[in-house]
């Protein structure tokens, strides 16, 4: 799912780290499954991409 978002935003993984304060080696390790993801991380990742996020808790 990060990968779609992130090509339909128009950006390479190092455009995406750039904008959020990481590495490129960091945004391919997530879209590929080999690296878990902090929530605060997720929220930096998509509003990079231009997305917001909502998270309820049921």
């Amino acid at each position: 799912m990060l990968k779609e978002e992130r090509l339909k935003a128009g950006l390479t993984q190092q455009q995406l780290a750039e904008r959020i304060g990481t590495k490129k080696t960091y945004i391919s390790r997530l879209e590929n499954g080999k690296s878990d993801v902090q929530l605060n991380t997720l929220f930096r990742i998509f509003e990079g991409l231009g997305r917001r996020v909502s998270l309820t808790i049921l």
